[in-house]
Parts: structure tokens; sequence; C-alpha cells
């Protein structure tokens, strides 16, 4: 069951809508306004890395483009 995040354009108000099911209808509005203008986001993701031991770190690299940057990491643990 994916949850995906939405922005409404009219008040910038930020929502999630859980998909229970891929044939369901589901009315796109924001919960704050109503306005039906939306747009789907990107979903932030948390993790937590524990301190390892010498050299088993995350370890993180951010890149710069013209639309913006991103950001990859390699966690130590088996592949």
């Amino acid at each position: 069951m994916p949850i995906y995040e939405f922005r409404c354009l009219k008040c910038n108000e930020c929502f999630e809508i859980l998909f229970t099911n891929t044939q369901e209808a589901v009315e796109l509005k924001c919960e704050k306004c109503d306005s039906r203008d939306v747009e789907r986001i990107m979903s932030g993701s948390n993790f937590a890395v524990s301190a390892g031991s010498g050299d088993a770190r995350a370890v993180s690299q951010t890149r710069n483009c013209a639309s913006g940057s991103c950001t990859t990491y390699d966690i130590p643990g088996p592949r």
C-alpha cells in the first residue's frame, strides 16, 4: 500500500494519501483549502546509521547540476 505525497499549488500545503487499492478512485484535493490544483512531490526518507568501528561509516557525496543537487549515500554492510 503506497503512500504518496502531494503539494497544493494554491496554498503550498503538503499532505499524504494512502492508496489501499490501485483500482480505487481517490479525490486529489488539498486538505487545507480544498483546491484540486495539486502536484505529486518526491517523498523524503529517514534512516539511521549506527556508528561503526574502523572504516565502517556512511559516506555521502553531493553533486550539483542545472536542475538542483542530489546526494548519494554509501552505507556499510552486506551488499
